[in-house]
């Protein structure tokens, strides 16, 4: 059996880890059981990227949510009736938690009726078979794999398998996701899922969708990593009217998110981790007006921050594009230290949309050679330790002027380090010990020929040379007479 949590530790962010390892213990203090659920297991084990961190607590995790809070995270979304939360937790990890539940249903379609419950129970109520996979992280059984619903092989079959004939009925809005998670994953609904799917689409389930429930499923769109995928599903589904009618007319700017995801593939190649929800979300709706873009985001229901953030995303460019064409960016030294502040999604919408040579050229600077460098430091001050200089404050300063030289265009090249941080710490170079003249060997006499060249010795009769038959080829001259050929020629 594979050994999940070794699996699951490796692939995530430390970030990621850190975020996982303090929700255990405060789990843990508050006497609660809880398991790492849903996405972020089902990436987990079909080998893609870990996005999200989605943990079920059997009872309530309102005081495990409190503290993570005094630790600074940000809790963007709070549904008390449902004990869950929504939060980005230090490292800008994005996570939930709730309490375990199952949804009781007094007839299909109707409202549903929330019961706290187990985490067995928690998993068999869920969408799909690929989301009700859980892992223990309990002390007593820290690993476990739980998958009630047989989510590991529809994993490997690569298929999408709805856990109920009503699963459509009861939350039409799966029909959205459906299709999200195929173009994703690029996996396909089993069959008898397709034919529930088909059957909700002629009895227009997807009428009922509610414009919270569609904003939130175009909110984990803007999260995707292949949004325009999905919203093609959608299209050719036509259901991406019921997400919204004035964007289904306009169409999203495919483009624009071409654009936008070119940028991120080279922030990620440079080692970073963007959150590009904002810049992303205005991509999508890039045809609209900005009338019509106000009102669609006034629909979904976005949390307030997630709002801000979209509708600010233009101006806050604009101010970052000013400072960075102005004086106070003029060095390479102010210039990074501006855009090492700089919010990433800003840093991403500029590239894509800028039209500012100056502003776009300092910021792929800083993500082509100035950061790279600064993440290169602590090879630098490896090389100043071996020198030998003592860590401290002294020892960080040279550091720090090596990397200013570095901003300048100096202190490159690697052979060139050592000399370089010499001058800045004053360690001088210790001088060169002199050869030591080589004493001739004992027991050769004058003539003898050195170890070295000395011929293999011979292990039968030996011919002399002056009478070896095959020394030449016939015609030829040996020797002895190109000698005296020579000497007659000075006679001459």
């Amino acid at each position: 059996m594979p050994d999940y949590m070794f699996q699951l530790e490796s692939r995530l962010s430390p970030e990621q880890r850190a975020a996982m390892v303090r929700i255990q213990e405060l789990a843990a203090e508050s006497g609660a059981n809880v398991y790492l659920v849903g996405g972020a297991v089902r990436d987990l084990v079909s080998g893609m990227s870990i996005r999200d961190l989605d943990f079920t607590v059997e009872g309530n995790p309102t005081r495990i949510v409190h503290e993570l809070e005094k630790g600074g995270a940000k809790v963007t979304r709070h549904d008390d009736s449902q004990r869950s939360a929504e939060l980005v937790l230090s490292g800008e990890v994005d996570a939930s938690i709730a309490s375990a539940r199952e949804d009781i249903y007094a007839r299909p379609g109707a409202k549903s009726e929330t019961r706290f419950s187990t985490i067995m129970e928690d998993l068999r109520r869920r969408d799909f078979s690929i989301n009700a996979i859980a892992i223990s992280l309990n002390p007593n059984s820290r690993g476990l794999l739980l998958d009630p619903t047989n989510g590991l092989a529809d994993l490997e079959r690569r298929e999408i398998r709805a856990l109920s004939i009503h699963s459509f009925t009861n939350q039409p809005v799966r029909l959205l996701r459906a299709l999200r998670y195929e173009a994703r994953m690029g996996f396909k609904m089993e069959s008898r899922t397709r034919d529930w799917f088909n059957l909700a689409l002629e009895r227009e389930l997807q009428t009922t969708i509610s414009p919270e429930d569609a904003g939130s499923e175009f909110r984990q769109v803007a999260r995707e990593e292949k949004p325009g995928a999905v919203l093609k599903a959608w299209e050719t589904s036509k259901l991406l009217g019921v997400v919204n009618q004035t964007l289904e007319k306009r169409h999203p700017d495919y483009d624009a998110i071409n654009r936008i995801f070119r940028v991120r593939e080279d922030m990620v190649s440079a080692g970073l981790r963007p959150r590009l929800f904002a810049p992303v979300t205005i991509a999508i709706l890039g045809k609209l007006k900005d009338s019509e873009r106000k009102s669609v985001l006034g629909k979904m229901g976005f949390p307030a921050a997630e709002l801000r953030a979209v509708q600010e995303v233009e101006a806050e460019s604009l101010k970052v594009v000013k400072l960075l064409t102005g004086p106070k960016t003029a060095s390479p030294h102010d210039a990074y230290a501006f855009l090492e502040k700089a919010p990433l999604d800003l840093l991403a919408y500029i590239l894509a949309e800028s039209n500012n040579g100056k502003a776009v050229a300092k910021i792929r600077m800083y993500f082509s050679k100035w950061k790279p460098m600064r993440q290169a430091l602590p090879g630098v001050s490896a090389e100043l330790e071996a020198l030998g200089m003592p860590r401290g404050p002294k020892f960080d300063k040279v550091v720090e002027d090596f990397f200013q030289l570095q901003l300048l265009g100096r202190a490159r090249k690697p052979e060139d380090h050592a000399k370089i941080l010499r001058k800045l710490s004053g360690i001088k170079e210790l001088p060169k010990k002199p050869e030591e003249k080589k004493k001739p060997e004992k027991g050769k006499k004058k003539g003898e020929l050195s170890g070295r060249g000395t011929p293999p010795a011979a292990t039968g009769p030996v011919t002399p040379p002056k009478i070896e038959p095959h020394r030449m080829a016939p015609g030829k001259s040996g020797p002895a007479e190109k000698a005296k050929t020579k000497v007659k020629s000075k006679k001459k």
